[in-house]
């Protein structure tokens, strides 16, 4: 599929660039035990965990709230960097995208902002982008239009069919979908037939290799 040369691509950080999922199931493990609350499996944390804490901890824990984010970011921080991995390919089409002139390249997350760019950093990656935009830097998280308007405004550029939203989440095909951009799905497996019904990807990768060559037949010189 061929979706035209994209003038901005804007991922996803957690397991589309990175594999995290580990270290947020072991954070929340210590959270859902802390507050007396019957843990999830990996695999729940990895159907669940979609939005930032500040929008979904409410839900989840209520008034104790903000007692569970106090909890799982201190869980987090304690070592996330120490098992922060990137996936396979990833620095490579980082590298190669870097080369290309005219490419604004970002990172919206719903990963608080100041981890966000410190892990960016533990890697050496933070010349690849301009933008880093995380969870709680902008007036609303992702899939929300201010989170995307943020991480454009480096080069005023605005949503749209040239801005390619990359991740590997239903969130993530929302906020381009809902804001007029492409998006691309990059996971192993591909969308079930119910999975996407309000906002369906415009294309599925399964890793980094194939968004790579997806960008290369849609127009950059990688």
């Amino acid at each position: 599929m061929i979706l035209g040369r994209p003038r901005a691509l804007v991922f996803d950080w957690d397991n589309t660039l990175v594999d995290t999922w580990r270290v947020i199931h072991h954070a929340l493990t210590k959270t859902f035990v802390a507050l007396n609350e019957t843990p999830w499996t990996l695999e729940e944390v990895r159907a669940r965990v979609r939005r930032s804490a500040r929008e979904a901890f409410p839900a989840l824990f209520g008034p104790r709230a903000d007692e569970a984010a106090r909890i799982f970011y201190a869980a987090f921080e304690a070592d996330h960097l120490a098992h922060l991995r990137p996936l396979a390919g990833a620095e490579d089409l980082l590298r190669d995208l870097a080369r290309c002139d005219g490419l604004y390249r970002a990172v919206l997350s719903n990963k608080l902002g100041h981890l966000l760019r410190r892990e960016v950093a533990h890697l050496g990656w933070t010349p690849f982008f301009t933008k880093l935009v995380g969870a709680n830097d902008a007036k609303q998280d992702k899939p929300a239009r201010d989170a995307l308007e943020m991480a454009l405004e480096a080069e005023d550029l605005m949503p749209g069919p040239d801005v390619w939203v990359i991740g590997d989440t239903d969130v993530d095909i929302t906020c381009g979908i809902a804001h007029g951009c492409k998006a691309v799905l990059v996971r192993s497996t591909p969308p079930r037939p119910e999975e996407f019904q309000e906002a369906a990807p415009d294309a599925h990768v399964r890793d980094c290799a194939e968004l790579k060559r997806l960008l290369t037949e849609s127009g950059l010189k990688l």
